[in-house]
């Protein structure tokens, strides 16, 4: 990815693919509320959806798990 994209960045690139935040989140199984949320900066993405929300909108690096599936950052790297 080029880089981090901020709140406004992540509005326009759903904007220039004609997509509203509701069939974004469709498409991608998340809470539309959640989706608006993290668009405002009321969530900042730290774990959760929201975080899901963020990695899938290009706001934050990261991975996104399977539920109940841990990380072991060593992995990360290979």
């Amino acid at each position: 990815m080029p880089g981090i994209r901020t709140a406004a960045q992540a509005k326009a690139w759903l904007e220039y693919q004609g997509k509203s935040v509701q069939q974004f989140a469709r498409e991608h199984g998340v809470d539309p509320a959640t989706t608006y949320q993290v668009l405002a900066g009321r969530k900042k993405g730290k774990r959760g959806e929201a975080h899901k929300v963020a990695v899938l909108l290009g706001m934050k690096d990261g991975v996104i798990a399977e539920e109940g599936q841990a990380l072991d950052p060593a992995q990360q790297d290979a």
